[in-house]
C-alpha cells in the first residue's frame, strides 16, 4: 500500500480528499526557492557533522555502510537544552471538538511565512518495510536543526533503490496522499508556550513547531501513518512484537503495548538467556491487519532510552544519534558517553536494526497473545483476560505511571496513576476505532494478558518475574486460576497473591476498577463523545466491580 505524491489536474479541486486549507499551506512551503533537497542519509549526515552544537564523537558507528552512511561515520550527539520529552499538551487535531479551523490556518500560515529568509531542509522517507503497507513522508526543517533531520531519516527508512522499487510495487492507498510535515523548532507564539503539534490527519499533514525535542518528530510523523493504517484494516500498535521459534516447530507471537518505561523494549529484546530462538519485528511501532494478523513493521531502527546503559554495554556498539546524554574523555583522549540519565532524565539513543540480531519487517503468523503492560499497584503482576470485551476495555483503560519521556504541563502530577487507552497518546481518530479493532482481534482468538511491571502493593515486579511468566506462556507450562472474577484468571508467583479479605487491598482494587468505570463514562460525555466507547465496555467493568464487591 503507497500514497499519492503527484495528482491529475481533477484531482486538486476544492471538494478533493487531498486537499485542505492547512494541507495546501503546508505542502506548498516544500517548494519555495529557500528549500534544498536532502536526498541521502550520507548528506543528512554531513550536515548534521557540522551543525553547531553537535558533538562528533569518536565512536564509528557500526557497519555504517549498510545504512546508508560513509564507512568512517561517527556516533553524533545534540542536546536540547532545558527540553528533553514529549509535550501532550501541545497537540492539537483537526476534527476533534474545540479545534478552530481558520485559528490554526492562520497561525500556520504566519509560522511559514516567517521561514523566507531561512534555508529549508526536505527529506523524504518511508515509514512501512513492507510492501503491503507504506507510506512516504516528506519533512521540510530550517538549516541548523540537521540532527533532527538526520535522527529522523535514520528512524524511518530512508529512499533507496531496494526500497524505491518495493514502494512502487505497492498498492496505492486510495484517497491518501504523502505525509508532509513542516517543522519550526525556534517558532514560539503566547498562546503556545510549549510550542505546537498540529495535526490535520484526514489530509495527512502536521506543523511541528517551537518543539526542538526529536521524540516530537518521530511521534508526530506515526500518529500520521498509524492514522492512515486506522482507515484502512489495520490495528494501529504502539508496542513490540517478538516471535519465540521453538524447537518442536511451534512458533509464538508475542505484543506488548506500553508507554515508554513500562518495560516494552527490555521484553520486545529480551533473549531470555538464549533459551529460545526469536525474531524481533519491532519494538515501538507497527501495524496489525485485522482481517489476517499479518504485521508490518514501520521503522528500522530503534528509538531507546539510555537510562539502563552504561559506558560499557554492548549494546551501545548500535548507537547512531545521542540526544541529551553527557560527554567526557577517556583515558586515550577519546570523547565517550556519560549515559545513564546522569546528565538529565529521558536520555535517548538511536540504534540501528542491527541491534536486533534476528530482526525482520513482517510477521505473516497472527499474534497468539497481546499483553498489556500497566503499572497499576493493585493487579498482581500477570492477569489472563479470557472474555473479548473485557480484554479490549481493558486495553482501552490501560492504566500506567507517568515517564521521563514526558513533559509535562504546569501543574499536572507526574506520580499520578493515569489511563492512556492502548499506550498510544497518538491516537487522531475515536477511540472505539482501536476498541473495535482489538476486540476483532481476540474475537479471532488472541489471547489477552496484563503484566503489571510497576509495583503490586509497594512490592517491587521483577523483571526476571516478568520475563519468567512469559516464558511460561511461550512453553504451554503457564497454570492460571480462577480470581474470582468472571473473565479474570491469575498466574500464581509466589509473595504476589491478591488478598481480597485484606480490606485495604478490596478497597484499593475496587477503587482502581471504578477509575476505569468513570474513564469510560467520561469519555462518553467529553468532547461531545467523540472517544465514546460502545456500551457493552462501560457494562463489562461495572460487573467486574460488582463482581469485587462481593469477594
Amino acid at each position: 500500500m503507497s500514497t499519492k505524491q503527484n495528482y491529475k489536474w481533477s484531482e486538486v479541486q476544492l471538494k478533493s480528499p487531498y486537499f485542505s486549507p492547512i494541507r495546501s499551506t503546508i505542502e506548498t512551503a516544500f517548494y519555495g526557492n529557500n528549500v534544498v533537497p536532502v536526498r541521502t542519509v550520507a548528506e543528512a549526515y554531513h550536515l548534521a557533522c557540522h551543525s553547531p552544537g553537535t558533538v562528533v564523537l569518536d565512536q564509528t558507528v557500526h557497519r555504517a555502510e549498510e545504512i546508508g552512511l560513509p564507512a568512517d561515520a561517527k556516533v553524533l550527539l545534540f542536546n536540547d537544552g532545558d527540553v528533553k520529552g514529549r509535550a501532550a499538551a501541545a497537540r492539537r487535531i483537526l476534527g476533534e471538538p474545540g479545534i478552530d479551523l481558520e485559528e490554526y490556518s492562520s497561525k500556520i500560515r504566519e509560522a511559514v511565512y516567517n521561514t523566507r529568509f531561512k534555508k529549508l531542509y526536505h527529506a523524504q522517507a518511508y515509514a512501512g518495510l513492507d510492501k503491503e503497507f507504506m507510506v512516504k513522508l516528506h519533512l521540510l526543517i530550517p538549516e541548523h536543526e540537521e540532527n533532527i533531520m538526520y535522527s529522523w531519516m535514520l528512524n524511518f527508512q530512508y529512499i533507496t533503490e531496494e526500497y524505491y522499487n518495493m514502494y512502487k510495487d505497492s498498492r496505492v492507498i486510495e484517497n491518501e496522499g504523502d505525509i508532509y510535515i513542516f517543522s519550526d523548532p525556534t517558532w514560539s507564539h503566547p498562546d503556545h508556550p510549549m510550542g505546537l503539534a498540529f495535526f490535520d490527519p484526514a489530509h495527512n499533514c502536521a506543523a511541528i513547531l517551537g518543539m526542538r525535542y526529536f521524540g516530537e518528530h518521530k511521534k508526530g510523523t506515526l500518529t500520521l501513518a498509524w492514522g492512515i493504517a486506522n482507515r484502512h484494516g489495520y490495528a494501529a500498535c504502539h508496542g513490540g512484537l517478538k516471535r519465540y521459534n521453538l524447537n518442536n516447530g511451534r512458533k509464538f507471537v508475542a505484543g506488548v503495548f506500553g508507554l515508554s518505561g513500562s518495560g516494552k523494549s527490555t521484553i520486545t529484546h529480551a533473549r531470555h538467556e538464549g533459551k529460545y530462538d526469536i525474531t524481533v519485528l519491532h519494538d515501538d511501532a507497527f501495524v496489525l491487519s485485522v482481517d489476517t494478523g499479518a504485521a508490518v513493521a514501520l521503522e528500522p531502527a530503534y528509538f531507546d532510552k539510555t537510562q539502563d546503559y552504561p559506558l560499557g554495554s554492548p549494546d551501545n556498539a548500535y548507537l547512531i544519534t545521542i540526544q541529551n546524554n553527557g560527554v567526557t574523555l577517556d583515558e586515550n583522549g577519546d570523547k565517550v558517553l556519560v549515559m545513564e540519565d546522569i546528565r538529565n532524565g529521558n536520555g535517548r539513543a538511536m540504534k540501528s536494526r542491527m541491534w536486533s540480531p534476528n530482526r525482520v519487517d513482517r510477521f505473516d503468523e497472527p499474534a497468539n497473545a497481546i499483553i498489556w503492560l500497566m503499572k497499576d499497584p493493585t493487579l498482581p503482576p500477570v492477569l489472563r483476560i479470557t472474555d473479548p470485551v473485557l480484554a479490549a476495555t481493558l486495553g482501552a483503560t490501560l492504566a500506567t505511571k507517568r515517564t521521563s519521556a514526558e513533559r509535562l504541563a504546569p501543574g499536572v502530577d507526574p506520580d499520578a496513576l493515569v489511563v492512556e487507552p492502548y499506550a498510544n497518546p497518538f491516537r487522531t481518530y475515536p477511540l472505539a476505532n482501536d476498541y473495535a479493532a482489538f476486540k476483532a482481534l481476540f474475537d479471532h482468538g488472541v489471547e489477552c494478558y496484563i503484566f503489571n511491571t510497576g509495583f503490586f502493593m509497594k512490592k517491587k515486579v521483577t523483571k526476571e518475574a516478568t520475563l519468567g511468566s512469559l516464558e511460561k506462556i511461550v512453553e504451554g507450562t503457564a497454570h492460571f486460576t480462577s480470581m474470582g472474577l468472571e473473565g479474570i484468571e491469575l498466574l500464581a508467583i509466589e509473595g504476589f497473591k491478591p488478598d481480597f479479605t485484606d480490606a485495604e487491598y478490596k478497597r484499593q482494587f475496587i477503587a482502581r476498577l471504578k477509575d476505569r468505570v468513570g474513564f469510560i463514562s467520561a469519555k462518553a460525555v467529553e468532547r461531545g463523545g467523540y472517544d465514546k466507547l460502545p456500551d457493552e465496555a462501560l457494562a463489562a467493568m461495572n460487573e467486574v466491580v460488582e463482581q469485587a464487591g462481593k469477594l
